[in-house]
């Protein structure tokens, strides 16, 4: 006889207790209404109810999956992002809220009503690309990554939201820019450190190394859009990178000695250096 609601949830938090920074009971609930179709209020409502043995199933092979560190986030194929929920994929990164700076950033300082050409570098599941096209209808944003994959993941993302005003280009950071092409550079590119020991735990392990690491101090990325951001954005334009949270320094130094001005970052809700940004000087020619 299949197990009842409350019987599966228990069974759950069981076998989800020993992964870090879990909590169980969510996760077994969460889990268990993914397989079944229903809302944590639901499961919560019945616990008497007894599933079908195909949502059964369903439940211990998401619950195995689970339990062997596979993030939640690829399982149920969505995650939530600014006022967004998209598809993600083990090709794309999962995006993470404070990748939410980067576009409260552009939006803040870049002029409202102008019609602007603004990069996403590496968009992955395009969520900040599509964060941005929906608030700003009158932007043209280019999304851009290497990966066939994750372009084909943010395209669909594009399409199920209805974006116009969204163009995919595949290419690596700046290739696919000409000089002066561009109002804005935004980008979360990775900033991990390639033996970074997080890489192999906690999920990261499953999520693409390419969007994590580069190289050995993490910074190979950023190096190689600031090497030519200058010449990509026009006169006046703004270059906007998320780094990680002790890079802080060391990146406001790369920025500045690529010729941009008026560098700053921006902390994150945890009050850590998260995003710094620069300009090119208005009468730069």
């Amino acid at each position: 006889m299949a197990a009842t609601i409350g019987h599966a949830v228990a069974q759950g938090i069981a076998r989800l207790g020993h992964l870090p920074d879990v909590d169980p009971r969510l996760e077994a609930e969460l889990l268990l209404g993914l397989a079944a179709q229903l809302t944590r209020a639901e499961l919560m409502a019945w616990p008497e109810r007894r599933l079908s043995e195909p949502v059964e199933g369903n439940f211990r092979v998401l619950l195995e999956r689970r339990a062997g560190g596979e993030p939640f986030a690829y399982l149920s194929g969505r995650q939530a992002f600014w006022s967004l929920e998209v598809e993600v994929t083990p090709a794309t990164l999962i995006p993470r809220p404070e990748t939410e700076l980067l576009v409260e950033l552009a939006l803040e300082t870049l002029p409202r009503d102008a019609r602007l050409r603004v990069a996403d570098l590496g968009t992955g599941s395009g969520v900040v690309a599509a964060a941005l096209a929906g608030e700003r209808r009158q932007w043209q944003l280019v999304a851009t990554d290497r990966c066939p994959a994750a372009l084909a993941v943010a395209g669909r993302n594009f399409a199920a939201l209805g974006l116009g005003n969204v163009a995919l280009v595949r290419g690596d950071w700046l290739a696919p820019f000409a000089p002066a092409s561009c109002d804005a550079l935004i980008g979360n590119p990775p900033y991990v450190r390639d033996d970074d020991p997080h890489l192999t735990r906690g999920g990261l392990d499953r999520e693409p190394r390419q969007a994590l690491a580069a190289g050995p101090d993490g910074l190979d990325a950023i190096r190689a859009i600031l090497a030519g951001a200058r010449s990509v954005v026009r006169p006046g334009g703004l270059v906007a990178l998320e780094h990680g949270y002790d890079q802080g320094e060391i990146v406001r130094a790369l920025f500045a000695t690529v010729g941009l001005t008026r560098v700053g970052t921006r902390c994150d809700l945890a009050g850590l250096e998260r995003v710094t940004c620069g300009w090119r000087p208005a009468g730069d020619g």
